[in-house]
């Protein structure tokens, strides 16, 4: 296939996407419009380039607060819902899991409960609109530490909402080890909500270890520094632990991957652990689902038949019940044909 016929192609096929942040799929439209309501005055061209040039894990998150200061009031969220949607119908994604980040939306005096109340309203209106189902997990964050990843998941239990399925551990990886949020881990699992962990993006595997022996992460966010450990690569093949490998991102923040001919999602497949492709920040990396699918199949030898499996792990990976997973793999092999 050459590229046109490729993204028509798959833009077709159903396809559930398990890792994005909401605020990163912002478009750099709406980016202006928050900017000139916030500061009275145009955000230059110039500027957004500025904005988003980075060189590391730790230059994008600064990049990521910084858009998410821009936020003045909790319907400033309508445009982010508006531009997932627009998202997720251009790469023809029909389930989507995704993560929500509170903390600094929180010190800047936002009303939780009142972003709750948001958000539900657009998940539905994004149902009713397009058939497209979001599920959200929030960010407890290891950015901020501990104390403040525990209150925020004491927000999201106090305030549930339609569509909050569990909690996620993002932010700088170096400087909030998994290790040191289990107890927040261990009570969203007793309180019956899934629970997932970034983890081995930014250090090797002992950091995925920890996610999984300490956290119990379901899904592992990233984990690249899987390869680099034998033993682990059998505990997650075996344990059928999805990985959610994003490789634009992960070449964009080159600690482990410097171009995308050398990614280890090749290695990831071929050994059996069980991937599932997403896309991070989409705008902040310049790189949306069907251009991740894209790179397998054009730079890391994916073949047409590793792409459907690909995509069929993106079902059952998910959340979805057994029932739901089956009906969209079946649309999946409908798809196909």
């Amino acid at each position: 296939m050459n590229k046109s016929e490729f993204y028509k192609f798959f833009k077709d096929i159903p396809k559930a996407e398990l890792h994005i942040h909401i605020e990163a799929v912002m478009s750099r439209e709406t980016i202006k419009k928050l900017y000139l309501k916030k500061n009275g005055v145009e955000f230059s061209d110039s500027e957004i380039k500025k904005l988003f040039s980075y060189s590391d894990l730790n230059g994008f998150i600064a990049a990521f607060l910084k858009v998410q200061d821009l936020f003045t009031e909790v319907s400033d969220f309508d445009l982010i819902f508006d531009d997932l949607k627009n998202y997720l119908v251009r790469n023809g994604v029909v389930h989507c899991e995704a993560f929500f980040a509170p903390s600094a939306f929180i010190k800047k005096g936002f009303d939780y409960a009142e972003m709750t109340k948001n958000f539900e309203k657009n998940l539905k209106k994004i149902k009713k609109e397009t058939g497209i189902t979001v599920w959200l997990l929030g960010d407890v964050s290891r950015t901020f530490g501990l104390e403040n990843a525990e209150n925020n998941y004491k927000m999201f239990k106090e305030h549930p909402f339609e569509g909050f399925i569990g909690i996620g551990l993002g932010g700088a990886e170096q400087k909030g080890p998994s290790k040191d949020f289990g107890p927040v881990f261990e009570k969203a699992l007793a309180d019956k909500y899934h629970a997932v962990a970034h983890a081995g993006e930014d250090v090797g595997p002992e950091s995925i270890w920890d996610a999984l022996r300490i956290c119990h992460a379901e899904r592992i966010g990233h984990g690249i520094t899987s390869v680099q450990d034998p033993e682990l690569v059998k505990y997650v093949r075996d344990n059928k632990i999805p990985i959610e490998v994003c490789p634009t991102s992960n070449v964009f923040t080159k600690k482990y991957v410097k171009k995308m001919a050398e990614h280890p999602v090749r290695e990831m497949f071929d050994k059996g652990i069980p991937v599932t492709i997403a896309t991070d920040d989409p705008i902040f990396f310049g790189a949306e689902l069907l251009d991740e699918y894209w790179n397998l199949y054009s730079k890391l030898h994916f073949s047409k038949k590793d792409m459907k499996q690909i995509i069929l792990n993106s079902f059952e990976d998910s959340f979805l019940s057994d029932e739901q997973k089956t009906n969209f793999k079946n649309k999946v092999e409908e798809s196909w044909k």
